[in-house]
């Protein structure tokens, strides 16, 4: 039998140790079973919201069919190619892993439909913004310990979660960062700079996971056909000659997913090799991202989009669901601004006191957060509650 190709790597010099964390806001005893990056896993993998995920789309309504992905399948997927990546470039694997699961804690249902639809329903109380969603998510709206509202997670975990895609200093000026600026105005994550190469791992996992499987599910959803990934395709058939066309079509996403994961590898050691950072706050220094696609790749996933955007994204069918999303999120948000009494009575309290201190815009933010929070499913249910006669009784 061959031995395996796998070599243990050798910690990178810019790795975050999770021995020297910066701490959580709320000081806690250290676990005696787990780093606290992989207790930071835990708790986000034991909160509601990342439950909630299992039932919020990532392209199809999640009531479309079973195989279809959801926020929850491609948060996994994100997390296995983000702990690999990071893994072979000798990063903390648990970080970055931890890093990916959160990334999408905070979209509402729908999908974009849905976050686009929030955005037009709170743009005059300051916006929606997915990302500080989460960031809330985990710093406020999880309820689950007694000391402290939120999570509590890392530092290191926190960082990542708002910046993983770079510097966000420029944004606290923003009306829907508010929560973020007032957040770090205690507890400096430092937003002018570059997160750590781990939160970077996991923004390109996310990058490598949505559109590979984007692409997957549109041609399993019959929007498109094979060709798109022409190369891979040749390829797997003269390897596997007459192969069934399902297996044909998941052979050549495998690969695909693979070619990606090299490129980032080889381009973040090129530019490893480049610019020499010798610690993660060296990372943090860096003029540009440490860990990126080759310029070729980068080409190639922007004709990628493209061709997503014109022959999926706004695909006729998609559009009709996006559109029905759309109108089952408006008409709760006005009808819950009109008439509070119809919420649940834990969120009737909460616009209560949110209206006490801030005005129609508190109360805009708590009918915010509740539909924001809910599933596919749960909106098409309450939805239908709260509109159609036939649930009277």
């Amino acid at each position: 039998m061959p031995a395996s190709l796998y070599q243990p790597p050798v910690r990178a010099p810019f790795a975050e140790n999770p021995g020297r964390s910066r701490g959580r806001r709320f000081p806690e005893a250290e676990s005696r079973t787990r780093t606290p990056f992989a207790r930071d896993r835990d708790r986000i993998i034991h909160a509601t919201a990342f439950r909630r995920l299992k039932e919020k789309t990532q392209v199809f309504v999640a009531h479309e069919g079973d195989h279809y992905r959801t926020r929850l399948t491609h948060s996994l997927e994100v997390a296995q190619i983000a702990r690999s990546v990071a893994s072979a470039l000798g990063l903390d694997s648990d970080l970055a892993e931890t890093i990916a699961l959160a990334h999408d804690l905070g979209h509402p249902p729908f999908g974009h439909a849905g976050e686009e639809e929030l955005q037009r329903c709170m743009e005059q109380f300051g916006g929606f913004d997915h990302n500080v969603q989460t960031f809330r998510v985990v710093t406020d709206l999880e309820r689950r310990y007694p000391a402290f509202e939120g999570l509590n997670l890392t530092w290191e975990t926190l960082e990542g979660v708002i910046k993983h895609n770079g510097p966000v200093l420029h944004r606290l000026d923003e009306p829907a960062w508010r929560a973020v600026a007032e957040y770090t105005a205690d507890f400096d994550l430092g937003l002018d700079t570059w997160a750590s190469a781990e939160a970077q791992v996991a923004a390109l996992a996310d990058d490598i996971a949505y559109n590979n499987h984007d692409v997957d599910d549109g041609v399993q959803a019959g929007l498109f056909t094979l060709p798109l990934i022409g190369s891979q395709i040749t390829a797997a058939e003269a390897d596997f000659p007459g192969l069934d066309r399902g297996l044909l079509r998941m052979e050549a996403v495998r690969r695909m997913i693979g070619a990606m994961v090299e490129d980032v590898m080889a381009e973040t050691r090129r530019r490893a090799e480049q610019d020499g950072p010798t610690s993660p706050d060296a990372v943090r220094a860096m003029k540009r991202a440490l860990v990126a696609f080759s310029p070729d790749m980068t080409d190639d996933l922007a004709a990628l989009r493209e061709f997503l955007h014109a022959r999926m994204y706004r695909h006729y069918k998609v559009n009709r669901t996006r559109s029905q999303a759309r109108r089952i999120l408006n008409e709760m948000f006005v009808l819950f601004m009109s008439e509070p009494d119809v919420l649940p009575a834990e969120w009737l309290a909460r616009v209560e006191t949110a209206t006490g201190d801030a005005g129609q815009a508190g109360a805009a933010n708590v009918v915010c957060d509740y539909i924001a929070g809910m599933t596919d499913r749960y909106a098409i249910e309450e939805h239908k509650r709260l509109f159609s006669l036939d649930v009277l009784g």
